[in-house]
């Protein structure tokens, strides 16, 4: 059974699109419930940034339909990221090393306090697990992540942060799917049923980038679509959005097909994601997307409702 998404229903400038919300569309409540109308999955990318609410947590749950899954993107802190001081709980201040006291990004080491973190993090997710609705938590590993042994345990660590929830893991670094590295690593993801996420981004003909690799490695099958955008990719100090402002051809998503139809085969579930969330390109290439595998005899689309 294949799902298709997007990576956010609230972006700035989806919403200034007004390609895809009607009108009478204005409030948190009405966007997520008619998102919620077109498409049965998303993955939140805001609480890469800060930790959700629980109370904001319920409510996703309250407003969506009952088989409706949302992916999480695990906070920064918690995959080797730089965070703003001001998103972490007031109450792990005390335990920040004196020479962050007046940074305003903080990098956290300490495996206890990584725990802590952890736990609040899981916590405010309660209610989607209590409902259901709890898909996969996202670990996206910075570019600075390579391939080594001891970032093999980093990984494991993060998993047994987790504890119960489920985890993907997306890399960001090509030394993780080198010819002489890629096999292990699949398999070690195999052994330890952590879903490898397949990333679609820009190529450089470098390791700056990860290449397209399909594989599954537990009963979930996870597609990340960020476009293309070769342009923007590394650019630093742009707005977000723009590194992932690229509208796929129908050539392109045609090309994805037979991949999304093998996994749909291997899978008891697969995911497509598109996080080229820059205006309408998500939404647009998701609905495209979904015609062109309606057509497969061998994959089945869930109903959105």
């Amino acid at each position: 059974m294949t799902s298709i998404g997007t990576c956010s229903w609230a972006e700035k400038s989806l919403i200034e699109s007004q390609e895809f919300y009607p009108k009478d569309i204005k409030t948190a409540e009405t966007r997520l419930k008619y998102y919620a109308e077109n498409f049965n999955t998303v993955e939140v990318d805001s609480s890469y940034y800060a930790i959700p609410n629980i109370k904001t947590t319920w409510l996703w749950a309250k407003r969506t339909p009952d088989q409706f899954i949302f992916h999480i993107k695990c906070y920064g802190a918690l995959t080797g990221h730089g965070v703003d001081i001001k998103t972490l709980p007031k109450d792990i201040y005390p335990y920040l090393p004196e020479k962050n006291n007046n940074k305003r990004f903080v990098y956290i080491t300490d495996p206890a306090v990584l725990q802590i973190i952890a736990n609040r993090f899981t916590d405010s997710l309660l209610p989607l697990r209590d409902a259901g609705k709890l898909g996969l938590i996202v670990f996206q590993f910075p570019p600075w992540f390579h391939y080594k042994d001891s970032n093999l345990d980093v990984i494991l660590d993060c998993k047994r942060m987790m504890d119960e929830y489920k985890i993907a893991v997306e890399f960001r670094h090509g030394s993780w799917l080198k010819t002489k590295n890629a096999e292990s690593v699949i398999q070690f993801l195999a052994k330890n049923q952590i879903t490898y996420i397949t990333a679609d981004e820009p190529q450089y003909d470098s390791l700056a980038t990860v290449p397209f690799f399909p594989e599954i490695t537990t009963e979930t099958a996870y597609i990340r679509l960020h476009g293309r955008n070769k342009e923007n990719w590394l650019k630093k100090g742009i707005e977000t959005s723009l590194r992932y402002s690229y509208f796929y051809s129908d050539d392109e998503l045609k090309e994805l097909v037979p991949v999304i139809t093998d996994f749909n085969k291997k899978a008891e579930r697969t995911y497509v994601m598109f996080n080229n969330c820059h205006g309408s390109f998500a939404v647009k290439n998701a609905f495209r997307l979904r015609e062109l595998i309606e057509n497969q005899k061998d994959t089945v689309l869930p109903s959105a409702k």
